[in-house]
């Protein structure tokens, strides 16, 4: 009887320490690997690892092949990882290895070639939750060149278009399941085929498909271009579905001051944010001479931006209802160039029931892309930057009076009435009394 009660004692403990030794490594594996996705843009893939827990992670590369291994600590994968980069250019294929332990997971991404590499975690945000982001940027960044002269080597005045978010950035999203990042981009490239058609315009688009650029990428994209203006579109959103209207954002004063100070204190290594006048103040001794440029930059820019945006709200206020009737100054990332006036206009509220159908709507868009398009129009043909097509043409004004035809003004100027309605935008022969028209230099 005691080598029974003994031994089935001994077999208890036994079972409770399998069951101590299983509750350990469970606690061990509690994080998993819940979702995968792979966002390939022109000069970046970036891969977003769904976590149920904040990441435990450690990381190395690996040549010849090029591959980069990720350890994920006391996690479990539970996603399928065939195909999962058969659309990439930079990742041949992600795979699993063997972990240090078995609570742990090993991942390995089988690379072309080798690529700048940042890996980061990010908090939970909106509709997700813990993330691991892995960028893979190209080593050799090609420099955007783009033929901007025209006859009588007049260049072309460039305008930066930012769809704004993209990739697993999907900005706000409607009640109808409308993603922000969908509306803005197909508003951006229906202002960029406008701002194409244009003599003397033409349009650097930021972002081209569905991924994310950050927006220090933005604004160093949009110097590469030689940007005369950047122009952000979004789509507002508010937790009631009330609000409505577009309007239009720059950079607040206080943001400004704050880059300048910034751009002030590293003089040397940042001139080139500062327009025409950075070489001299790269290489001044004189501190006071290099801030008092540097400040005139900034305040051009400044004036220069809020003149478009009033120029923008005009033009909005035809198509679409207002949710603020003058430019509001706020601290945004994606406006802090002090080189490169820039905009951010909200198209209207996503939240708002109305506004989400109207977004949707390919005519609406369009109406939006012509209204921002007229005033990047109406604005340059007074504030052409010297040595462009837009300096080159003499745009008179004229007024329409009673008995005037778009013919009669188009003879009286020897233009064409094709010609003159291009540059006015005008869609239709009819003008009104009292209507102003810019009138182009003869044929």
């Amino acid at each position: 009887m005691a080598r029974g009660v003994i031994s089935r004692y001994l077999s208890t403990l036994f079972f409770l320490y399998l069951a101590l030794v299983s509750s350990i490594y469970a606690a061990q594996s509690n994080n998993s690997i819940d979702g995968i996705r792979v966002w390939p843009a022109p000069e970046n893939t970036r891969l977003v690892f769904d976590l149920k827990d904040t990441p435990d992670y450690s990381y190395f590369s690996l040549a010849n092949p090029q591959r980069l291994v990720i350890d994920f600590q006391s996690t479990k994968n539970l996603v399928n990882l065939q195909a999962l980069a058969e659309n990439d250019k930079r990742i041949k294929t992600i795979r699993t290895s063997t972990a240090k332990n078995k609570a742990s997971t090993r991942l390995v991404l089988e690379l072309h070639e080798k690529y700048n590499l940042n890996v980061f975690p990010l908090a939970p945000a909106g509709q997700y939750g813990n993330r691991l982001v892995v960028d893979l940027f190209d080593q050799d960044r090609v420099t955007h060149s783009i033929q901007t002269t025209n006859k009588n080597d007049k260049r072309d005045i460039v305008i930066a278009i930012v769809a704004g978010h993209g990739g697993e950035d999907p900005g706000s999203i409607g009640a109808k399941g409308t993603y922000e990042k969908h509306v803005t981009l197909k508003i951006a490239k229906k202002l960029a085929a406008l701002i194409d058609k244009q003599k003397g315009l033409k349009s650097a688009m930021i972002r081209t498909g569905d991924y994310y650029v950050n927006h220090n990428r933005k604004t160093a994209l949009a110097r590469k271009h030689k940007a005369d203006l950047l122009i952000s579109i979004h789509a507002d959103a508010f937790t009631s579905s009330k609000p409505h209207g577009a309007s239009v954002l720059v950079q607040s004063t206080r943001r400004a001051n704050s880059e300048f100070t910034r751009w002030i204190a590293n003089r040397q290594k940042e001139s080139e944010l500062l327009g025409g006048a950075g070489d001299t103040i790269k290489k001044t001794k004189d501190k006071n001479l290099a801030i008092t440029l540097a400040d005139m930059k900034k305040e051009y820019t400044m004036a220069s931006s809020y003149d478009f945006a009033e120029h923008v709200i005009s033009q909005l206020k035809k198509v679409t209802k207002l949710h603020k009737k003058k430019p509001e100054g706020l601290s945004l990332a994606v406006l802090k160039s002090s080189d490169i006036p820039s905009v951010l206009i909200e198209t209207g509220f996503i939240s708002n029931h109305k506004e989400e159908r109207n977004l949707n709507s390919p005519a609406h868009q369009q109406k939006l892309a012509q209204a921002i398009f007229n005033s990047v129009d109406n604005y340059f043909a007074n504030n052409a930057p010297d040595g462009t097509y837009y300096a080159s043409v003499s745009y008179k004004k004229h007024k329409v009076s009673r008995g005037e035809s778009l013919s009669v003004v188009a003879q009286r100027y020897n233009v064409t009435v094709r010609k003159l309605k291009s540059v006015n935008n005008l869609n239709s022969n009819v003008v009104r009394i009292g209507q102003t028209l810019k009138i182009p230099r003869a044929d």
